[in-house]
């Protein structure tokens, strides 16, 4: 008698345009999903979080169907999880696939912890120096005060 072959995969349907965000840390999936507005979004959007990777343990996956994401988004994606992948898809084919990499100047995304800062008083954009890429630190360019990954709120 034949050993039953075990499946492993679950195969889900292909997406024709749009973008595929890999290699998310498994408990930064819903962070990024609230990051980039998709909690309502439209279109198809399939997540799946927890999945096993030889890379990273686990690890999460979001596709999104018809959407390309700009600079600022793939900023944000950055910020939450920079071991992420962006992977562009047009008429079923990969035309581009790249590492999400944490930016030296973060404008308009983050808001400044501090609740003296001028941007928390006035109509004023942030602005950001990162000053660590990998505990993720950001200067704020008005009151100087330091933006911790722990404190990020985003705008």
């Amino acid at each position: 008698m034949a050993k039953k072959e075990i499946r492993k995969e679950l195969k889900v349907s292909a997406i024709e345009n749009g973008s595929v965000i890999d290699h998310i840390p498994s408990q930064s999936v819903f962070q990024v999903i609230r990051i980039l507005n998709l909690t309502e979004y439209p279109n198809q959007l399939l997540l799946a979080t927890n999945l096993e990777s030889q890379k990273m343990g686990k690890k999460g996956i979001i596709k999104v169907s018809n959407k390309f994401f700009v600079p600022q988004e793939i900023n944000k994606i950055a910020l939450v999880a920079p071991s992420a992948t962006l992977i562009v898809i047009r008429d079923f084919n990969v035309t581009e696939k790249k590492q999400v990499k944490v930016p030296a100047q973060v404008e308009k995304i983050v808001k400044c912890f501090n609740p003296n800062c001028i941007t928390n008083n006035e109509e004023m954009e942030t602005h950001f120096t990162v000053i660590d890429k990998k505990e993720l630190k950001l200067r704020c360019k008005y009151c100087e005060k330091i933006t911790a990954k722990d404190n990020m709120t985003f705008i």
